[in-house]
């Protein structure tokens, strides 16, 4: 019998157990925190031997196959053992996808990829039987075991493709690519690009990578870099032969000469970032051959995502809006560029080496007032404080929403997009955006 250990009891963790233990694996689960209780409930009634607040090395390095949680750093030493004692350390991602025949659509990027990926998910589920996992809702391998989909959307991470081996999307989708994380990547943006790009190394002639044409991080990659698989690159300024691009008011997708149109201008979510957004997803769904009608009307119909630029409530003629998702400042560019009202911006949390040049013109024409909202602003103060007339500091959410609802007038926008990591205030960006969301309806 094969032993598994996971390292991590969250949802991932505990999923792969579940699958681990259905396959014949003598399953084992550490984590170095605590497990929350449903979870902890979950392996007692499954009878699946657990443990917290400690890594036991006895019961880890005897593994046949170890998977951990993306959360975990490859740099951690208990990790760095397992791979020189020649122990395979694998993503859930890796460890699931060998047990399932199930068509796979797999969405990776800097940006976008949980719009792109809901979106798609969306729009299949009309139509075929599918699964939406990976970064996202229930775990993949769970799903796996209980549900076993004839297809799967994947929201995959590079923390979770850097444990990849042998997983082979049928279509993977590149968003975009911008430093991000780099923190986990030695500062080094070549190792984060190639960490994105795993997500093809397995793919052959017969599968398909839809990425962003205008994005010359992967333009210039896949020149330095080619891949097996059939190219559908998407594009808002160029004409795209085989993929899709903006052709004024249209969507115009072709896929081997079958050619299909959508109007955007009733497209649910706003924005240029979601225009190709839909083309990404929309060009999935055409290769799986969904009806045009049935993308069209979940184009227009599909409600975004939670914490990504999600209209909470107006009040006094005020737009309240919830954009904690924007983790990084390519993230918030989008959303002050999709801004056109005069905006009251709240920003801040964990820097990741961030450089917030690119936002300089936004923030001059679009921003009246800034809320730091961290425990260290100083990088903030430095690069917006000659821009803004008003620029405070504050470490509670229920007190920036006050500031922003006095400085607010008719008209205007108030936006939490905070460009950074929650980790310094918040347990994660939903429990920030939840928050905003609160402090909002209560004043």
């Amino acid at each position: 019998m094969k032993r598994l250990v996971i390292l991590g009891g969250g949802e991932s963790g505990v999923g792969t157990a579940l699958l681990g233990k259905a396959k014949g694996f003598e399953v084992f689960v550490s984590d170095k925190g605590k497990i929350k209780d449903k979870y902890k409930d979950v392996l007692v009634k499954n009878e699946i031997e657990w443990e917290e607040a400690q890594h036991t090395e006895s019961k880890i390095l005897n593994a046949d196959v170890v998977m951990k949680s993306p959360g975990i750093p490859d740099k951690a030493p208990l990790v760095k053992q397992l791979v020189e004692n020649g122990v395979s350390v694998i993503s859930e991602i890796e460890f699931a996808a060998q047990f399932t025949t199930a068509t796979i659509v797999g969405i990776t990027g800097s940006n976008g990829k949980t719009t792109t990926a809901s979106l798609a998910y969306h729009i299949l589920n009309q139509e075929i039987n599918v699964g939406l996992a990976g970064n996202i809702g229930d775990s993949f391998a769970k799903q796996v075991l209980e549900d076993d989909f004839k297809n799967y959307v994947l929201e995959i991470s590079s923390f979770q493709l850097d444990g990849v081996v042998d997983f082979n999307p049928d279509i993977a989708v590149i968003t975009n690519i911008t430093p991000d994380h780099l923190d986990r990547y030695n500062y080094n943006f070549e190792e984060y690009i190639a960490s994105k790009f795993r997500i093809a190394m397995n793919q052959t002639k017969d599968d398909y990578l839809i990425y962003d044409a205008d994005d010359d991080v992967l333009v210039d990659w896949l020149e330095k870099h080619p891949v097996q698989s059939k190219l559908l690159p998407f594009s808002l300024v160029k004409k795209i032969e085989n993929g899709a691009y903006l052709d004024k008011e249209n969507i115009k997708i072709t896929i081997d000469n079958n050619q299909i149109i959508m109007p955007t201008k009733d497209l649910a979510l706003e924005g240029k970032h979601n225009i190709k957004n839909a083309m990404a997803a929309s060009t999935v769904a055409h290769l799986l051959k969904i009806r045009k009608q049935t993308i069209r009307e979940s184009l227009e119909n599909f409600q975004g995502v939670e914490h990504r630029l999600e209209h909470v409530l107006k009040i006094n003629k005020v737009q309240y809006i919830n954009d904690s998702k924007a983790t990084n400042v390519n993230a918030t560019y989008y959303a002050l560029e999709s801004m056109s009202a005069p905006t009251v911006w709240i920003v801040g949390g964990v820097d990741k080496g961030n450089g917030y040049q690119e936002l300089y013109p936004f923030v001059n024409t679009k921003v009246k007032a800034i809320i730091c909202l961290g425990v260290d602003n100083e990088k903030l103060l430095e690069n917006f404080s000659n821009m803004v007339d008003v620029i405070v500091e504050t470490q509670f959410m229920s007190e920036a929403v006050k500031i922003a609802y006095k400085i607010a007038e008719a008209g205007d926008n108030v936006l939490l997009s905070p460009a950074c990591a929650s980790f310094d205030l918040f347990e994660n960006y939903e429990e920030r955006g939840r928050q905003f969301k609160d402090a909002v309806r209560n004043l």
